[in-house]
């Protein structure tokens, strides 16, 4: 399980958009269960991810790892695409955080 940081004041968007409503746009289905949001596409086997606060985004994957490179090049730049909707920061950014942690 990985935790990663919300921008600051990026929690207002989330809330009038939707964890779950990102993730339909960027993987196709949602499903919920309980607080968790869990989606597939391509190399992602599952993709769950939850709000723990206002400052912290959840999210645990399961990779298929015998997925075509041009599919897994897809649902990398896909997750990039939801962690950036999701948490504010580009990938470039959310890195930086997380070797300061």
């Amino acid at each position: 399980m990985q935790d990663y940081d919300i921008k600051r004041g990026h929690h207002y968007q989330l809330e009038d958009r939707g964890l779950d409503n990102i993730m339909s746009e960027i993987f196709g289905s949602v499903e919920k269960d309980g607080d968790h949001f869990i989606s597939s596409f391509g190399g992602l086997k599952k993709l769950s991810c939850r709000m723990a606060s206002k400052k912290v985004l959840e999210v645990e994957t399961e990779m298929d790892p015998t997925v075509d490179p041009e599919i897994a090049g897809d649902t990398v730049r896909r997750y990039n695409d939801f962690l950036f909707q999701a948490t504010g920061f580009t990938a470039k950014e959310r890195k930086k955080r997380m070797a300061k942690k």
